[in-house]
C-alpha cells in the first residue's frame, strides 16, 4: 500500500485553519487516496482485524479437533510414603490366631512406608461417530468465520467510504463558504465607500454585516464539522490519532456517476449474508447428526506400561532391583442404553432451529431484493435531486451577478444583493447536499448489489 509521510506545506488550507502550528508541527501526515484508505482499514481497523484472528482461532480448533483422533499418550510418576499403613481385619482363627489377644478379629497392617510407581498410559479412539462429525463441524465453522470475516470487510469498506466523502464534502462546503465570505468582505468595503460618499444609507451597510457575520459563524461550524469528520475518518481507518491525513483524491475525481446506468441495471452478486446463513444452518445440522450417532456406541483401545517399588526407607527405594515391571492392553466398548430421552430432546431442538434458520433465510432472500430495489429508487431520485439542484445553484450565481451589476450601477438596491447572497448560499448548501446524497446512495447501491 503507498501510505507515505508528507511535508507539512502540503497541509490543505481547512485543516490548518483547525489545528495550531504547534499541533501540526508534532503529526505524521499521511498521504492517502480512497482505495489505499480501505487496503489501510482492511489492515488496521478492529473489526477488521479482530476477524481475521477469528479465522485463526477457527484455523486451530480444526487441528484441536482433529487432534482427539490421534493416540493419546500420558506419562505418570507417584510417590507414595505411608505414614500410618492401613490395617485389615482377619479372623482370631486358623493361621492368624492370635493366642495372647482377646478379640475375636487380628489386625495386621499390609504394606510398606515407601512405594513409588512411573507408568506411561496410551488411549486410541477406534470408533466415535460424534469424532467425524465435531471434525467435519470444525471445518464449517472456518467457513463461517472465513464469511464473518468477507462481512467485515464489506462494512469496513462501506463506512470508510462515506467517511472519506464526507470529508471531501465538507471541506468542499468550506471553500464555498469563504468564497461568499470573500465575496461579502468586498461588497461590504464597497458598500462603506459609498456610505461614507453618502451614495448609500446606513442600513445597506448594517444588512451586509449581518449576512458577513451569519457567514463568518456558518464557517466556524463546517470548520468544526471538518475536523469531527477526519477524526471519523481515522478511526474508520485505524489511523493513529496523532497523524494527521492528508487527502490525494478530490470530489470531482470521485463524483463519477458516468457508470451509473450500468449499475442500475447490474444484477449483482451472491451476497455474504446468505453464504454465513446457510453455513449456520449447516452447523446445525451437523449438530443433529451429531446427537443422533450419540446412539452409536464408542469402542477404543488403551495400553499401560508401568514400574513399581518399594522399600522400607527411602534411601533404598531407587535401588534397580526393588523395582518391578508391569503392563496392560485392553478395550473399552461404551453402549448407550437409556438417557433419559435427553438426546432425543437435544435432536428435537435442532430440527427446530433448522426450520428457524431456513425461514431467516427466506426472510434475507426477501430483504436482500427489497434492499436492490431501494437502493436503485434512491439513487435515482438523489441524481434527479443532484441535477435539480446544480441548474438551481447555476441560476442563483446568473441571479447574484446581475443583482450586483445592478447595484453597482445604481438601478438596483443593497437588499436585492443580499437577498440574491443569501439565495446563492442555499442553493450551494442544497447542491452539495444533494451531491453527498447521491454519492452515498451509490455505496449503497453497490453494498446491496454484492459488489462494494
Amino acid at each position: 500500500m503507498k501510505t507515505t509521510i508528507k511535508m507539512l506545506f502540503r497541509i490543505p488550507i481547512v485543516l490548518m485553519a483547525i489545528l495550531s502550528p504547534l499541533h501540526l508541527s508534532a503529526q505524521k501526515v499521511v498521504e492517502l487516496s480512497l482505495e489505499e484508505s480501505i487496503r489501510y482499514a482492511l489492515e488496521n481497523n478492529v473489526d477488521a482485524k479482530n476477524a481475521q484472528l477469528e479465522t485463526l482461532i477457527a484455523k486451530a480448533t480444526v487441528i484441536e479437533r482433529r487432534s482427539q483422533g490421534l493416540p493419546q499418550i500420558n506419562g505418570n510418576v507417584d510417590f507414595t510414603y505411608n505414614a500410618a499403613i492401613p490395617v485389615v481385619f482377619f479372623p482370631n482363627e486358623g493361621p492368624f490366631a492370635d493366642p495372647n489377644s482377646e478379640l475375636d478379629v487380628v489386625p495386621l497392617r499390609f504394606g510398606v512406608p515407601l512405594t513409588s510407581t512411573v507408568a506411561v498410559q496410551a488411549t486410541q479412539m477406534i470408533f466415535d461417530g460424534s469424532y467425524f462429525v465435531g471434525l467435519q463441524a470444525a471445518k464449517t465453522y472456518k467457513m463461517l468465520t472465513e464469511y464473518d470475516r468477507l462481512k467485515s470487510e464489506i462494512d469496513v469498506k462501506e463506512r470508510v467510504k462515506k467517511a472519506y466523502l464526507s470529508v471531501l464534502i465538507n471541506d468542499q462546503r468550506r471553500q464555498l463558504i469563504e468564497a461568499n465570505l470573500n465575496r461579502l468582505e468586498s461588497l461590504l468595503t464597497e458598500t462603506n465607500a459609498l456610505f461614507e460618499a453618502g451614495f448609500v444609507e446606513k442600513i445597506d451597510v448594517s444588512r451586509i454585516k449581518v449576512q458577513r457575520n451569519n457567514i463568518k459563524t456558518e464557517l466556524d461550524k463546517i470548520i468544526a464539522a471538518t475536523a469531527i469528520s477526519v477524526e471519523l475518518l481515522k478511526i474508520q481507518i485505524g489511523l493513529p490519532s496523532d497523524h494527521f491525513i492528508y487527502l490525494t483524491q478530490t470530489l470531482d475525481e470521485l463524483n463519477d456517476l458516468t457508470d451509473i446506468q450500468s449499475l442500475m441495471e447490474l444484477e449483482g452478486s451472491r451476497r455474504v449474508e446468505l453464504d454465513q446463513i446457510r453455513t449456520n444452518i449447516d452447523l446445525v445440522k451437523l449438530d443433529l447428526k451429531n446427537n443422533t450417532v450419540q446412539y452409536i456406541p464408542r469402542l477404543s483401545a488403551f495400553a499401560t506400561y508401568q514400574r513399581n517399588a518399594a522399600a522400607q526407607q527411602f534411601g533404598t527405594l531407587m535401588e534397580n532391583e526393588r523395582w518391578f515391571t508391569g503392563a496392560f492392553i485392553g478395550g473399552s466398548l461404551s453402549i448407550p442404553i437409556f438417557d433419559g430421552l435427553s438426546k432425543s430432546a437435544r435432536i428435537q431442538q435442532n430440527r427446530v432451529q433448522i426450520k428457524q434458520l431456513e425461514n431467516q433465510e427466506r426472510f434475507i432472500q426477501d430483504n436482500i431484493q427489497l434492499e436492490k430495489f431501494q437502493s436503485r429508487v434512491n439513487l435515482k431520485n438523489s441524481l434527479a435531486a443532484l441535477e435539480v439542484q446544480a441548474e438551481n445553484m447555476e441560476l442563483a450565481k446568473e441571479v447574484f451577478r446581475m443583482a450586483r451589476i445592478k447595484y453597482e450601477e445604481g438601478v438596483g438596491s443593497n437588499l436585492e444583493v443580499v437577498e440574491a447572497d443569501s439565495a446563492l448560499k442555499e442553493a450551494e448548501t442544497n447542491y452539495f447536499t444533494a451531491l453527498y446524497d447521491a454519492l452515498i446512495a451509490k455505496v449503497d447501491l453497490e453494498k446491496a448489489l454484492g459488489i462494494l
